[in-house]
């Protein structure tokens, strides 16, 4: 009886200690949390004052502390992005997703890191899953456009980027890439409207300028073709070239008996087309061009 009597007070008192040291523990986590929360804040202030050795070091006695503070996690991939260090970036980002699955900046970011990878199916999935949480943001609707745009995948572009505009998005990027996918789309008219109103967003526009010519000479409207030809030259000094080279086939396409005009045209592409080395095919094909014009108009004179 005594025998049993003790092993139940010894079995008592190891229970004791078994829960003391769990008390104990517990005590423990919450010092570290508060002591993680001391040193993100000293990484906070360190990121502020540019001082990103610090920031790094301080955020990462953070996670030491508390392996589960993704907001460490998050400034740490935020630093190593912006240090080009993607490849570490995505690791923090990852983890910060992991850590805290309703983090939308943390989606956001590793979306970012992946698009500059070219890990574009796994930046598509990001992005989606920060739509998911936060469906209203128009930003998140626009990167993701971005992905669908390298992608190529207009179809999906259209119904972002539209949503995109829905909420009050977007700006003369956004409304490019939609004019070029409805165009991929054989949707000319909604894609005219689109690069019209990029257009409206920023004049000096190449890239709006240059397709929306390129949709009107498709369309055989030659006139509305060469004025935006016409704009996009004004605009891009190095690729001015292109925009000449258009301008001088919209015209000559429009009226081909104004030998002097069309001919002045496409000396002028000559003359810009020189000064890069991708026109020089162009340009001989041109000055070929020039030489039957210039014939052709001598016969016409002596009619």
């Amino acid at each position: 009886m005594a025998d049993t009597q003790t092993r139940r007070i010894f079995l008592n008192r190891r229970t004791l200690f078994i829960l003391a040291l769990v008390a104990i523990w517990s005590v423990a986590a919450v010092a570290d949390t508060e002591k993680a929360k001391e040193h993100y804040n000293k990484g906070v202030t360190a990121m502020k004052d540019g001082d990103t050795d610090a920031a790094i070091i301080a955020f990462k006695a953070a996670v030491n502390q508390d392996a589960n503070y993704a907001d460490a996690y998050l400034n740490l991939g935020v630093i190593y992005f912006q240090g080009k260090e993607y490849d570490q970036a995505l690791e923090m980002f990852e983890t910060a997703t992991e850590k805290d699955n309703q983090n939308v900046d943390a989606y956001s970011n590793l979306g970012r890191v992946n698009v500059v990878l070219r890990k574009y199916t796994e930046a598509e999935a990001a992005f989606q899953s920060a739509i998911a949480i936060a469906g209203d943001n128009s930003e998140l609707h626009k990167e993701l456009g971005k992905v669908y745009y390298r992608q190529k995948n207009y179809a999906a572009l259209i119904t972002t980027l539209e949503e995109c505009h829905r909420l009050e998005g977007g700006d003369h990027l956004t409304y490019y890439m939609l004019g070029k996918a409805y165009h991929r789309q054989d949707d000319s008219r909604s894609g005219i409207a689109a690069l019209t109103r990029s257009i409206e967003l920023k004049k000096e526009n190449y890239n709006a300028h240059f397709l929306l010519g390129t949709i009107y000479l498709g369309q055989e409207k030659f006139r509305q073709a060469a004025s935006e030809f016409r704009a996009a030259e004004g605009v891009d000094a190095k690729r001015a070239y292109k925009a000449a080279y258009n301008y001088a086939v919209a015209m000559q396409s429009d009226n081909p008996d104004a030998y002097d005009a069309n001919i002045a045209n496409w000396e002028r592409f000559i003359s810009l087309g020189k000064k890069n080395p991708k026109a020089k095919s162009d340009v001989a094909m041109a000055e070929d061009l020039v030489k039957e014009l210039k014939e052709a108009k001598a016969e016409a004179d002596l009619q």
